[in-house]
């Protein structure tokens, strides 16, 4: 059983509704939902105590109105046990490969892909999060200066001293400006930032791990590799074989650091 969400939270579903999904999901193999269909499936207490997503605009709203749901706001996609939930649209395309995957095997889901000229899939682990959508806005005060500085500066100095002088303001300023705008240390979001440039050329790039590393910024290949495994739950390697699958991969055992 898939709910589908509408766009926006949905209303409160009748008690026919609720009590359809419920028995549905007794009989299901495994359920789940897309996008705001997560709204549904917790109305009916069938993510009570579980792990789940939805769609990074509404997920502050998802987790206040669902106190018993463990939301992981920043995922694509999560797996429970038998229960599944997508972040967007196209998130659910990523989870409905990851079906296919694990119902008939790697390559039928490859064969899909092609047919629909598209990446396998992205693992579940990866976040909404896009440095580069987020810094396109006009840089119209300290904290969007920043955001921009960093997406564009990669590999420049992210101290904290450093991009305040950016900023224009002092380093403690700049700290709890940046928090309470983004509700993430700066340190995080450059590391966020930098995941992002590594990520967008594992999909596009054969360069060895140690290239990639040194271009997004990272000291060193170990470094990229912890924060990848940290934040994606997949390593760097596994990632580029969802996208790369049919490439000779490129040496990637150097462990050097680039500093």
């Amino acid at each position: 059983m898939i709910v589908a969400g509408p766009f926006g939270p949905p209303a409160r579903s009748s008690e026919d509704v609720t009590l359809w999904m419920r028995q549905q999901a007794m009989r299901s193999r495994r359920y789940g939902s897309t996008c705001t269909g997560a709204f549904l499936l917790a109305q009916a207490g069938l993510l009570a105590g579980r792990r789940a997503t939805t769609h990074w605009q509404y997920a502050e709203r998802f987790a206040a109105d669902n106190p018993d749901v463990r939301v992981e706001a920043d995922r694509i996609f999560v797996r429970d046990g038998k229960v599944f939930t997508s972040a967007g649209v196209t998130a659910a395309i990523d989870l409905a490969f990851s079906l296919i995957e694990e119902d008939h095997g790697r390559a039928l889901a490859l064969w899909v892909a092609r047919r629909l000229v598209v990446f396998l899939k992205r693992p579940g682990g990866q976040s909404q999060f896009s440095a580069a959508l987020t810094a396109q806005s006009e840089a119209t005060g300290p904290v969007d200066k920043i955001r921009l500085h960093v997406v564009e500066n990669p590999r420049g100095d992210m101290s904290l001293r450093a991009l305040a002088e950016v900023a224009g303001v002092s380093a403690r300023h700049l700290s709890r400006l940046f928090r309470a705008a983004t509700g993430m240390s700066l340190a995080a979001y450059v590391e966020l930032t930098r995941l992002d440039v590594a990520r967008r050329m594992l999909e596009d790039l054969p360069s060895p791990i140690k290239v990639i590393a040194h271009a997004a910024g990272f000291r060193s290949t170990t470094t990229l590799r912890r924060a990848f495994q940290r934040r994606m739950g997949v390593t760097a390697l596994e990632y580029r074989s969802r996208f790369r699958t049919t490439a000779e991969e490129p040496d990637d055992r150097c462990d050097a650091d680039l500093s």
